[in-house]
């Protein structure tokens, strides 16, 4: 009986852990994730009956409007988000970009030719439970691979989803800040509406200015905040249902749909432009998903979201069918006088957390472009030590600050704004139906009706709602679209002038049997150190090396071709993090290494990169020797072959690594520098702590009978180099559009692609080189 009692107890154990997490997580996602969606009711009403709709002021229309803004916040959000799109995370990351490079590692979608075998053993590459097939329909997979053109559109159709995301961050703190400063206005009556405006800009210049702390400092606040927001819109609507209107709950029929539009017409269709607010930070629920799980994002919107926001709209139309005067006016108005100010303050307060939560999922977006090739390169700040992914981009937080205070200021009106905010998110959910269909086939691996069902029966909802916008597009609606076609412009051409700068180093690599031809020499002169030349290719010898040594013919005894490269996934474990392979045979010291991170992943000016680097590489020697095919003779067939090397293992690592310092030890160093070149980096490093404060180890061969005496040397070789000091070659690279060109592809290249990259961060600041081993080769590429 004890025993069974223990094995119950047990089992009980984890899942009230579960539950415990379960319902933490839930708790905190209402400061990150809810924040838009629950600050929706303060301009859905004004907005929808900001137009022609005022002329229908009866209890009718109101019904109407209600029933409409209950079905859309029932389909949308909770049937479409909450119980399907949820569940097509990417390893826990969501967003347009999320579902993209799950399309892309399930089917070659990608238009960057940088893929490998490899990156497929990844853990995390595939989902769990669905091996790589060709899905439901194969024949649409080979097609959409064979026409890169199609690949092309469905690039485009992603990057506007992600222009419309930062187009959010701009629109959302304008609406949300401006709609609860012009509760203001409600009480303090001699107040001007310029007044509110200003009062509504120094908020949000406060708000941008205070980005750069990081929102770990206030995070606390957050959820409590939107909790007490919640409850208290839900019992302010619950008291107005009971007390101007309880029969309120008849217009929950969808008979009441049909009524409003037969009594408005094309007024009404027009009014959805409005109605649609209310469903506005939906995505959120998607795309900030990194840092919770779906079933606490699914509880909270469940048990408090849905039935709070529901209990508001209703309160809402309950007040207006017995105030019909007040239609043109706003959410204040509903609000009891006594509880006026703490509702004020509170919902001022929630407008803030909300354009918070849309900021920091520009900052999320703008890096997942980056990282999969489609953002110029930019400072990236991570702001919490703790809180993993969460960062902050100077240059994204001034222009969305000078351009949120210009819509506010331009504007002045949160129905104007309203209508460019309904383009860009209705824009947004359409972008992600699209992609969800078709990761109902590719991934899902379902039959083609059901990705059909899901896109007419969602989409055309969705294409309901935009087309009612996009008749606002004089009124404000242009924004969004404006915003979207520059954003759009500067993705598109930077990963087109990458990709084609590719494209020329994979088709002028140098041959390997150039190399091998030159000896083990390479016919220069071998110097001691390490030379580590980054170049983008995964395979071959990038031309770089040959422009270096025929204007130099020097170079370092031990050479590294590094390649630094993003894949498809969120993360990539530290464990699969690094491939290196040999190019040549062993007495040329010629080695390549890939180190691949993922969109999502956090890289660090890690300190012991060259520490992990030598001993990636002194695992693969011992590796390769341990291996009974590395026996045989030098194979120009198997140059592409690389092992996945463990770096967080200390078990069997052929080297031994020990931390010095002191001027005593590093004069024992053995070192190729002469003391002026010595003396020279002493100064760099006082001058610049970073380096400074690097970590100074030396390496030692252990003695070790049963290492073979080639494997041997070739260690003593590796650590005497890397002793030796270690140079960084880099590709100082001008790229110019051929003379035969299309005019197109001429402005592209040589003025929008020359542009973004003389204006962004250079390579060698991104992948934190030191300045002091920096080596830059000048190319010139005709693409």
């Amino acid at each position: 009986m004890d025993a069974e009692a223990g094995v119950v107890g047990a089992d009980q154990l984890p899942r009230r852990q579960y539950y415990t997490n379960l319902l933490l997580l839930a708790y905190q996602s209402f400061g990150v994730v809810y924040g838009d969606l629950s600050t929706s009711p303060l301009y859905v009403y004004k907005s929808t009956f900001s137009g022609k709709l005022r002329q229908y002021q009866d209890e009718e229309t109101v019904f109407g409007v209600l029933s409409l803004i209950f079905w859309t916040f029932t389909l949308i959000p909770l049937l479409k988000y909450v119980t399907i799109v949820l569940s097509a995370d990417d390893n826990g990351e969501g967003g347009p970009f999320a579902l993209y490079s799950l399309l892309c590692r399930h089917a070659k979608l990608s238009l960057l030719p940088n893929q490998q075998a490899a990156d497929e053993e990844l853990s995390s590459y595939y989902r769990n439970g669905f091996a790589p097939r060709n899905g439901s329909a194969p024949w649409l997979r080979r097609f959409l691979e064979k026409h890169k053109k199609m690949r092309t559109v469905l690039l485009l159709i992603v990057l506007c989803g992600a222009s419309m995301v930062i187009g959010d961050g701009v629109l959302t703190p304008a609406i949300s800040v401006l709609s609860s400063m012009s509760g203001l206005q409600v009480r303090a009556t001699g107040l001007e509406h310029r007044s509110v405006v200003l009062l509504s800009c120094i908020v949000l210049v406060g708000l941008f200015a205070l980005q750069h702390r990081g929102t770990q400092k206030v995070a606390f606040m957050f959820a409590p905040i939107v909790i007490i927001w919640l409850f208290s819109i839900g019992g302010i609507g619950l008291y107005n249902i009971l007390h101007w209107n309880p029969n309120i709950y008849q217009a929950l029929s969808p008979y009441y749909i049909v009524k409003f539009f037969r009594k408005t017409g094309k007024d009404g269709w027009i009014s959805l432009g409005g109605i649609l607010l209310s469903m506005t930070g939906s995505e959120a629920m998607f795309a900030d998903l990194g840092h919770f799980t779906s079933a606490s994002v699914r509880v909270a919107f469940v048990t408090v979201i849905y039935p709070c926001l529901i209990l508001q709209y209703m309160g809402h139309a309950a007040f207006l069918s017995k105030n019909t005067f007040h239609m043109p006016t706003g959410f204040y108005d509903t609000i009891p006088e006594p509880v006026f100010w703490p509702i004020f303050v509170v919902a001022t307060l929630a407008a803030v957390v909300g354009s918070q939560a849309v900021i920091s999922a520009t900052f999320s977006i703008v890096k997942q472009c980056h990282a999969l090739g489609c953002f110029p390169r930019v400072k990236v700040v991570h702001t919490s030590r703790w809180i993993y992914g969460q960062i902050y981009i100077p240059e994204i937080n001034w222009i969305l600050m000078v351009l949120c205070v210009a819509v506010t200021v331009s504007f002045r009106d949160t129905t104007l704004i309203g209508n460019a905010y309904g383009i860009a998110c209705m824009t947004v959910m359409l972008v992600t139906t699209f992609l969800m269909a078709l990761i109902v086939i590719f991934v899902w691996q379902r039959n083609i009706i059901f990705a059909l069902l899901f896109l007419v029966f969602f989409g055309s909802i969705e294409a309901v709602y935009l087309s009612s916008s996009l008749m606002k597009v004089p009124q404000g609606g242009w924004v969004p679209l404006v915003l979207a076609f520059i954003f759009m412009s500067v993705m598109y051409i930077w990963h087109y002038g990458l990709r084609r700068k590719y494209q020329f180093d994979l088709q002028n690599k140098v041959s390997m049997r150039s190399i091998l031809s030159l000896g083990p020499s390479l016919g220069i002169v071998r110097v001691p150190g390490i030379g580590l030349i980054y170049t983008e290719l995964v395979t071959g010898v990038p031309s770089i090396f040959s422009h270096f040594v025929t204007n130099l013919p020097a170079f370092h005894e031990v050479l590294v071709f590094l390649c630094v490269k993003s894949v498809p996934v969120p993360y990539v474990s530290p464990d699969e993090r690094y491939l290196v392979g040999r190019i040549g045979p062993k007495e040329y010291r010629m080695y390549r290494c890939i180190v691949r991170y993922g969109y999502k992943d956090v890289q660090r000016d890690d300190d012991n990169f060259e520490n992990m680097l030598v001993m990636s590489i002194a695992k693969f020697i011992m590796m390769e020797a341990e291996d009974a095919s590395s026996s045989a003779s030098y194979d120009i067939a198997n140059e592409g072959r690389m092992a996945v090397i463990t770096t967080t293992d200390d078990a069997g690592t052929p080297l031994t690594m020990r931390d010095f310092n002191g001027l005593a030890d590093s004069m024992t160093t053995r070192s190729s520098k002469s003391e002026s070149l010595r003396s020279l980096q002493s100064s760099y490093e006082q001058e610049s702590p970073n380096v400074s404060r690097r970590r100074r180890v030396r390496f030692e061969v252990p003695e070790d009978d049963d290492m073979g005496q080639q494997v041997k040397d070739e260690l003593m070789a590796l650590v005497e180099a890397k002793h030796a000091g270690v140079a960084y070659i880099m590709g100082h690279s001008y790229i110019k559009a051929r003379r035969s060109s299309s005019f197109l592809k001429k402005f592209a290249i040589d003025v929008g692609y020359s542009f973004l990259r003389k204006n962004c961060r250079g390579p060698s600041v991104t992948l934190h080189i030191p300045h002091i081993s920096l080596i830059e080769v000048g190319m010139i590429y005709y693409v």
